[in-house]
């Protein structure tokens, strides 16, 4: 009720009563003292309902002072808030809104209060869409009839906008009416910016991480795999869920390997900043075959502190192998330029002196046997200047139609008589039917002569040669059951000068390696010391 009506209705009520009492005393009342006593009721009625009104008036003053203090506060309170904090009716027209609130739709000089979200989209032409978008979004709260959270976003004039986590709670009257909706929306545009931000930080991270290169595998501080990505995998065989867990010194890694990787991941753990670059590892693939790993240590670093350590193993086996082919093929430089210097040079005085022992051993029979291993001598030096001139220049090879199980029955007949004076077999098997390839016949037989004497040499009892076509390739086994060759020996077969027999040059193997390879072939050795060698050539078939 206004205050103009409770007026009124105070003055007609009390001109009504002094009428009624004046009416009364005038025309019904004779009696002078009754008069007087009701005139003083009259009076004490009047004092008592002035009283009472202002009795009335004092404690609405103060209930309404202390609402006014209570609106400010409120007032205050929300104005002071950083999130937008909006009260609407049952109608959802405004009842009061923040300065945020204002703010954001540009309303601060709009007289908001009693107006729908529609009706103030004419007065904001930039906003008017957004305004009637949250028009609609209320209807929505209100059909659902519970709190509603959600993000929206509000546009601004330069181009970008602010994202609001929208608040939007409901109120009813009992009997299900709509009372009010109180519409309250925090600006997190910072932290949507910030979690962008930190997820193109992940993508860009996870990109370097999954399409790396070399394989990568991150570490705790104890050295334990917490994960690896896919080329670690494609590289060694092993899946990310069979390395987890587990700790990376303890693969099957030689002793000084294990110490490598424990004294790198000790240097990332004290000098936190510092990147460790190992040696060449070997680690045996989860199919059986052995690789090397250039390993290099990195800190994982959260913040300031170390959480961890991520290895990047590049695989350098096949670089080390061209390393080392390229090391031989200078090797093999050297010695063919020595040849080709040394030979012609040997070979001119060579034939003289061989001529004149032949000369002088027909007519000098006492000393016939010194004249024997004259000879023996110097065709032994005439071979090796052979070989020698093999390695100088390469040969103009002549390929022909040959059938290599033959090849190796000469070879066999022609070792059979140094066989037996060393107590040695040697068989052959074909396993399969061997077709006729493409190849110089003499320089293979000399591989297969270099071979088996090889053998010979190395005390064995029996040689047993396999002949086989696997797939597009003739593959020849040659295997012994002699002493065998020492592990650190194995990886320099093949080097020119390097020989483990006291009168050997090592020129042979070279030579034979270096004919194989004239024919596209492969030469494979597998040996260990007291249990023989075995010698694989394969050889592809020319169509």
């Amino acid at each position: 009720m206004s205050k103009r009506i409770i007026l009124v209705t105070y003055i007609l009520s009390g001109m009504t009563t002094l009428i009624f009492f004046n009416y009364y005393l005038t025309n019904t009342l004779h009696d002078k003292e009754a008069s007087i006593l009701l005139q003083r009721v009259e009076g004490f009625v009047f004092v008592l309902l002035i009283g009472l009104i202002l009795f009335l008036y004092l404690s609405k003053r103060e209930e309404f002072k202390q609402l006014k203090e209570e609106e400010q506060l409120r007032s205050t309170l929300i104005n002071s808030m950083v999130d937008f904090v909006n009260f609407k009716d049952g109608e959802g027209r405004w009842l009061e809104s923040n300065t945020v609130g204002l703010q954001l739709f540009q309303l601060e000089n709009v007289d908001y209060k009693g107006k729908k979200d529609s009706e103030l989209a004419e007065y904001s032409h930039f906003y008017k869409e957004s305004l009637i978008y949250c028009e609609n979004s209320d209807q929505e709260t209100w059909e659902m009839g519970e709190i509603t959270r959600c993000e929206e976003n509000i546009p601004l004039p330069n181009g970008d906008f602010k994202t609001f986590d929208t608040i939007k709670v409901p109120l009813f009257y009992e009997d299900g009416s709509r009372k009010g909706l109180v519409v309250i929306g925090r600006d997190i545009s910072e932290r949507i910016a910030a979690e962008n931000q930190l997820l193109a930080s992940e993508q860009r991270y996870k990109s370097l991480f999954e399409h790396n290169p070399y394989p990568v595998l991150m570490l705790d501080l104890k050295g334990t795999i917490t994960t690896v990505n896919p080329r670690f995998e494609t590289v060694t065989g092993f899946h990310n869920e069979e390395v987890q867990g587990a700790r990376f010194a303890d693969f099957n890694f030689s002793t000084e390997a294990k110490e490598l990787i424990h004294s790198s991941c000790e240097y990332v753990r004290e000098k936190q900043k510092g990147i460790k670059k190992g040696k060449d590892i070997e680690f045996v693939t989860k199919n059986g075959n052995s690789i090397l790993l250039s390993c290099t240590f990195v800190p994982m670093l959260v913040g300031n502190e170390l959480a961890g350590i991520i290895t990047y193993a590049k695989d350098v086996t096949q670089i080390r192998e061209t390393e080392r082919r390229l090391r031989r093929t200078e090797k093999l430089s050297i010695v063919g330029e020595l040849a080709a210097s040394v030979a012609h040079e040997v070979r001119n005085p060579l034939t003289s002196l061989k001529g004149f022992v032949q000369l002088l051993s027909s007519s000098d029979h006492p000393h016939e046997q010194y004249y024997t291993i004259m000879l023996s001598e110097l065709d032994r030096i005439n071979l090796i200047v052979s070989e020698l001139l093999v390695l100088a220049k390469p040969q103009e090879l002549t390929f022909s139609e040959n059938q290599i199980v033959e090849l190796m029955g000469e070879v066999r007949d022609l070792l059979k008589m140094e066989a037996n004076s060393s107590s040695t077999q040697i068989s052959i098997q074909v396993k399969n039917e061997i077709p006729l390839i493409l190849c110089e016949a003499n320089q293979l037989k000399q591989v297969f002569i270099n071979m088996v004497k090889n053998a010979l040499e190395a005390s064995a009892s029996h040689i047993a040669i396999g002949i086989e076509k696997i797939k597009d390739s003739i593959t020849i086994t040659i295997k012994d059951n002699g002493c065998g060759i020492e592990k650190n020996r194995m990886k320099h077969l093949g080097e020119p000068f390097y020989s483990s027999k006291e009168k050997g040059t090592g020129l042979g193997l070279t030579v034979s390696c270096r004919i194989i390879e004239a024919h596209q072939g492969k030469v494979h050795f597998n040996s260990k010391s007291g249990h023989g060698t075995e010698i694989k050539i394969e050889l592809p078939m020319y169509k």
